[in-house]
């Protein structure tokens, strides 16, 4: 004879399973053996003998559907929906907060203002999720950038860049400053899931200065100053960037002053074709994967607590030496969405 299939009885309803508790016990009760009750409901006959033994002990009430764990939320649909669109089309600094970012302490604090309601840290990460919110390291992207000449940079400037370096045999480095700034936004903000959040900013700097430069093979250079990056510095850079290559370089920058320079422009003709500088286009810091190594090497310098400029300069030397050993993270920054376009 064919054994009737069991199943758990951890996949009913809270409300079912009680039904089905009740009715299990009042049989048993009533003279029917554990083991045909359980063959007739296909459950284990185990779990039958445990619902009797919960019987005999608490009486009726130990049948009954216990409460969901964790506590339920305490704002209503409509407060819910507010909060995600607050999150979704505002910053915290429009709500006069100082940081840019959103965090789990700062959407807190709006749940606390908005509603009147306090909450733990951990209850608004799972009502984050429940309204499809992750935490995410967020784009940069000023709003004077155009849409049209990005799209021509991708289409028609660097893939004729790209033919060229091909034909003489140079190298594609993208480069950019940075610097260790007090006013930082390192990290992730919860966004949508599946749309990183742009967080607008100034690129106001200060403190000691560093400068880096990738390509789409792993390579990485680098430079750290404790002043002001002027043309000078820069051109040091740039002397320091052709020592060793035994290639042209083609070095993509932003429109900064500074790669403009006529000491620059002096520099890159006295090398004889050895280096050819290429300008992005206007506010498209997204475009340059060397953005993505400073988001790292930041990151990683967020995560520690330096007492002096003297510690924090030797943590960003030794993290950008630990970039310089790990080409695949290097290559990784060129599959970024905003990046794959030069990955190749």
């Amino acid at each position: 004879m064919r054994c009737k299939k069991t199943f758990d009885a951890r996949t009913l309803s809270h409300q079912a399973l009680e039904q089905v508790r009740r009715s299990a016990v009042q049989r048993v009760e009533a003279g029917e053996s554990a083991e045909f009750v359980g063959v007739g409901l296909g459950l284990n006959r185990r779990t039958i003998y445990r619902w009797l033994a919960a019987y005999h002990t608490g009486g009726a009430d130990a049948l009954k559907a216990k409460p969901i764990p964790g506590a339920p939320t305490r704002l209503t649909a409509a407060q819910m929906a507010r909060l995600a669109r607050i999150v979704r089309t505002k910053t915290p600094q429009q709500l006069k907060f100082d940081y840019a970012l959103w965090t789990l302490a700062i959407i807190r604090e709006v749940i606390r203002r908005q509603f009147g309601v306090r909450l733990s840290e951990v209850s608004v990460g799972r009502l984050m999720g429940r309204l499809g919110f992750t935490p995410q390291r967020p784009l940069y992207r000023a709003w004077q950038q155009d849409p049209v000449l990005v799209e021509r940079w991708r289409t028609e400037a660097y893939p004729a860049i790209v033919a060229k370096a091909k034909r003489e045999g140079a190298a594609i480095f993208f480069a950019d400053e940075s610097g260790v700034r007090s006013d930082a936004h390192a990290g992730t903000t919860w966004g949508l899931r599946g749309a990183t959040p742009v967080v607008k900013t100034t690129g106001a700097r200060f403190g000691f200065n560093m400068i880096s430069a990738v390509n789409a093979k792993g390579s990485c250079r680098f430079m750290i100053i404790e002043r002001r990056v002027t043309a000078g510095v820069f051109c040091e850079f740039l002397r320091r960037l052709l020592h060793g290559m035994t290639r042209k370089i083609v070095l993509i920058v932003d429109g900064h002053p500074t790669h403009k320079a006529k000491r620059v422009q002096q520099f890159v003709a006295a090398q004889a074709g050895r280096l050819e500088l290429c300008v992005l286009p206007p506010y498209s810091p997204d475009l340059n994967p060397d953005e993505l190594a400073w988001a790292h090497v930041k990151g990683k310098l967020g995560r520690g607590a330096a007492r002096t400029k003297t510690e924090l300069k030797a943590r960003a030397h030794g993290i950008l030496r630990s970039l310089q050993q790990r080409p695949q993270l290097v290559r990784s920054f060129f599959h970024a969405p905003s990046c794959a376009y030069a990955a190749a």
